[in-house]
């Protein structure tokens, strides 16, 4: 029996290791360098290094590496030994504090965006003191942000970093001005959950476009599929519970705190949450979360999916953002208290946050922009690609009283009463839950549900920190020259909540009547990556990111570059990879079994006469017919690719993608799942939709 208390943690260079074994002065330097975010004092790293060696090679560690995330979906690492020659024939384990601070690497081989070519390659690695080392695989983890020899960030989590001050700064201007100076920082913290898939290996290992893209390209409809509703929260499989027992001990002895674990909606699919905590450790937790999965996985015969639609007609997977502000003294900023109609502080906050979603809605809906995304957002399994702002009957009644200056009146809170005696009652939540909102108040914090499955969290985290931190800054502004602040906050907040309302809707984001009403409010509907990648250059929100220094104007054209390379490789691959297949095994096994009928149908009628070939002629007639669709579909397909590839930027490039191959890939991926159902299943080549997710 795994006793959790004892592993939890147990892979970590955590504070209790630290104090143990680092001197005093050494530790106290580094604790306030991670509980204040001040510069860390480069004289310590030694001894930082020289206790983290120790205590890796006590755990069995050969090997260290700076882990970082470049511009891609995945974490970058290089590993080096701690041996060292001793000038004899034996070998030292040595690890300086120069190793430990300062790495380097080709940046040239990572996606930049310009910012780094093959004749000025160099980029560095650097420690971020912020979140804990960690031992995984006999290697000593040193969790580092990376950038150029410019100074440029080529990574995810440096941005991150700097939006988590930016906020930090602004925020503690508004506290200080309500004569709140008991803080000396403010966090904004993350819980994201995880929602995954998880197949047979046997039939991934058949599946060319699982193996290449993260998703089915071809596939028709299982006899059944969510439509009984009797996966979500359905008792697990014995199979799926040992994987998910194995992933919950990897991640306790990484100090991850997976708290929860269920059945998704979709048949095979599931979900893992955590308990939340700095955003920068949530991103980083995250990425091993995923990493976790896919590796744990492997010792069940299993393999993880993390594509946001890894099967057609059934629910994708995303990742829900469940984002909140705290001071350093535990003060929760988004806690509406007894009284949030009279809390001001509260109010404010809350203020600041709605502005700042409406005035940078096209900012959030590009920060979880991706081409797997483009295949949930707004498909009645995920909120819309329209951004708007969930608050509840209590919030908005609050909104609409400040707005309209009256009285709010407060609704008493019900207890249960569901007329069982032995079942004990409580009151309800102040407002239902609303799956439909793209950005809902959940009690005190706010949840962001746009995200996909597979994407790294720090850039929808940037997005809202920076576009916080603006909002922020403009009320300090105000409140610092203010000759009544309770006056002027007040002032703020129903300002704000009048010129920022229509952000504000609690009903069905998956109606066609929102999609109109959204329209007459003025909110935005990007419904692609292609449409909302263009907003990253936006006059204003370059102006936002640089006023504080969260990225340069060259660091966000780098990310706009890259993101449409992205996107043009991603779709350019799904292409090649369903050309590929139909040439190769679609098309081979409708021949195959047009050739049985044949034979099937002459002898028959050899024997018995014309009459008894009814059933094999019709089927000769439509599987020829579909064959000759699905050869000329896919060399439309093949000529298009080429055509997406002559376009003189990637950004036409995209463009042509969206509009030309992916339409061609639907009409190719429709004629085939149609010759699916007509070929036997011994002959079909690909493994069904029923095995793919009944059969795990």
């Amino acid at each position: 029996m795994t006793n959790i208390p004892n592993i939890y943690g147990c892979m970590v260079f955590n504070d209790s290791v630290m104090k143990e074994r680092l001197p005093s002065d050494v530790y106290t330097s580094l604790k306030n360098t991670i509980q204040t975010g001040k510069t860390i004092d480069v004289s310590i790293a030694n001894e930082v290094a020289s206790a983290m060696k120790d205590w890796a090679c006590e755990k069995g560690a050969t090997h260290y590496t700076h882990w970082f995330q470049p511009l891609t979906s995945v974490t970058a690492e290089k590993h080096d030994s701690f041996i060292c020659p001793d000038g004899r024939d034996k070998v030292v384990m040595e690890f300086s504090g120069k190793e430990l601070i300062k790495g380097e690497s080709d940046a040239s081989s990572f996606p930049s965006g310009g910012l780094r070519e093959t004749c000025n390659a160099r980029g560095y690695t650097a420690w971020d003191p912020s979140s804990y080392a960690f031992i995984k695989n006999k290697t000593l983890y040193i969790p580092t942000v990376f950038f150029s020899y410019g100074g440029e960030s080529l990574d995810a989590k440096t941005p991150l970093l700097r939006s988590m001050d930016a906020l930090s700064e602004q925020a503690l201007r508004v506290l200080s001005a309500l004569g709140d100076t008991s803080a000396s920082r403010v966090l904004t913290s993350v819980g994201a959950e995880q929602e995954y898939f998880l197949v047979n290996k046997e039939f991934y290992d058949k599946r060319e476009d699982l193996i290449y893209t993260g998703r089915t390209l071809f596939g028709a409809p299982a006899p059944k599929g969510e439509e009984l509703e009797d996966h979500y929260f359905g008792p697990l499989k014995t199979k799926v519970a040992e994987y998910m027992s194995e992933v919950d001990t990897e991640l306790w002895k990484l100090g991850i705190s997976s708290k929860t674990k269920h059945n998704e909606v979709a048949p095979s699919q599931h979900e893992l949450a955590p308990i939340y905590e700095p955003t920068s450790v949530a991103l980083d937790h995250n990425m091993l979360i995923m990493d976790t999965m896919k590796r744990v996985a492997e010792h069940h015969g299993m393999v993880a999916l993390l594509h946001e639609k890894p099967y057609a007609g059934i629910s994708g997977s995303g990742k829900h953002n469940n984002w909140s502000i705290s001071t350093d003294t535990g003060e929760n900023l988004l806690s509406p208290g007894k009284n949030p109609a009279s809390n001001t502080r509260f109010l404010l906050f809350l203020s600041a946050i709605i502005r700042a979603v409406d005035e940078y809605q096209d900012l959030l809906r590009f920060s979880v922009a991706s081409p797997g995304n483009d295949h949930r957002l707004g498909a009645n399994e995920a909120p819309p690609a329209i951004v708007s702002i969930f608050l509840g009957d209590e919030l908005e009644a609050i909104v609409e009283a400040i707005v309209g200056d009256t009285d709010y009146t407060e609704k008493a809170r019900l207890k249960t009463n569901i007329g069982v005696p032995s079942v004990p009652t409580f009151r309800y939540d102040s407002t239902d839950r609303n799956r439909t909102s793209p950005f809902a108040f959940t009690g005190n914090k706010f949840e962001f549900r746009m995200l996909g499955s597979s994407q790294n969290i720090a850039m929808p985290n940037i997005v809202l920190n920076t576009a916080v931190a603006g909002v922020l800054c403009d009320f300090a502004d105000a409140l610092e020259n203010a000759e009544s602040v309770t006056d002027k906050a007040k002032e703020i907040i129903k300002q704000t909540l009048t010129c920022h309302r229509r952000i504000i809707f609690n009903g069905n984001g998956y109606s066609e009547e929102w999609v109109a009403e959204a329209h007459r409010r003025g909110l935005l509907n990007l419904k692609t990556s292609v449409d909302a990648y263009p907003c990253l250059l936006a006059d204003k929100n370059i102006a936002l990111f640089g006023r504080f220094g969260v990225m340069n104007e060259a660091e966000l054209r780098a990310r706009h570059a890259v993101l449409f390379e992205t996107y043009c490789k991603t779709v350019g691959i799904e292409a090649k990879t369903m050309i590929d297949i139909v040439n190769k095994k679609i098309i081979p096994s409708i021949e195959r079994y047009l050739c049985e009928l044949a034979t099937t149908a002459k002898a028959k009628r050899d024997i018995c006469g014309d009459g008894v070939i009814a059933l094999e002629k019709s089927l000769i007639l439509k599987l020829t017919e579909l064959c000759e669709n699905i050869n000329s579909t896919a060399q439309k397909l093949k000529d298009h690719t080429v055509s997406a590839k002559s376009k003189s930027n990637s950004k036409q490039s995209a463009e042509y993608y969206r509009d030309c191959v992916c339409p061609e890939m639907a009409r190719l991926r429709l004629a085939v799942d149609a010759a699916e159902q007509l070929v036997p299943a011994d002959l079909w080549p690909l493994p069904s939709y029923g095995e793919l997710t009944y059969k795990q």
